[in-house]
């Protein structure tokens, strides 16, 4: 249960603060370079949903990609665990001398671990690829909440061009944006670990540089 909030809650930030910031460039951008607001609206619009489904479906093909990459290695660590059982067995036995264990008690480990092949293979990958498993059944999960992050994100910044003129929308934009970026590093950090004054700000500088980015090509453009 832990491990699912913590999943969905780095696919939420990871959308959200994607969409955010690569929208906010945009919108910087083209209002450094025209004074059409229709044309930054447009632009903004595009990017938004453009950004979302890509997103989404990049998050479903890592999910997937990440699957099968970690089922051939356990294929190979299976095949390893058959073919040179003694070899394995050392490497075991290594792993855990290295944590502090020896003579009896490392022996005892290293006999229950490699009595049950299942168990063998898990920790092999676990402690000697530092892999684990993906699981292929929330990789639409995954997709959906981060597409849906991602297209919440991306509206922050562009909600003040409905509403207000260029050079008003452009100051609240980065304002609402730079809140909302804080607030999402700090929340993180809250529920997670590390300090949330440190998270945010590390949120904040991270995003708004990568946005600011984009007002400097748009301004050298226009």
């Amino acid at each position: 249960m832990v491990k699912k909030i913590a999943a969905n809650l780095k696919d939420m930030i990871l959308g959200g603060q994607d969409g955010l910031v690569n929208v906010l460039g945009v919108v910087l951008g083209l209002a450094a370079a025209t004074d059409e607001m229709r044309i930054i609206m447009a632009g903004g619009l595009a990017a938004t949903f453009a950004e979302s489904i890509s997103m989404a479906a990049v998050a479903y093909t890592s999910t997937m990609a990440h699957a099968e990459y970690y089922e051939s290695e356990r294929e190979n660590e299976i095949r390893s665990i058959e073919q040179n059982p003694e070899e394995e067995i050392q490497e075991i036995r290594d792993i855990y001398a290295a944590r502090g264990f020896k003579g009896k008690l490392l022996n005892d480990i290293v006999k229950k671990i490699t009595s049950n092949k299942e168990h063998w293979v898990e920790v092999m990958m676990m402690e000697e690829l530092r892999l684990a498993p993906a699981d292929r059944k929330g990789a639409f999960s995954s997709a959906i909440i981060v597409g849906i992050s991602s297209l919440v994100g991306s509206f922050v910044p562009l909600l003040p061009f409905f509403f207000f003129d260029i050079r008003t929308s452009v100051i609240a934009s980065i304002i609402f944006s730079g809140v909302i970026l804080f607030a999402a590093g700090a929340y993180k950090a809250k529920i997670t670990v590390g300090s949330w004054i440190k998270s945010g700000t590390q949120l904040l500088v991270i995003g708004l540089v990568s946005a600011f980015l984009g007002y400097f090509v748009g301004d050298f453009v226009g």
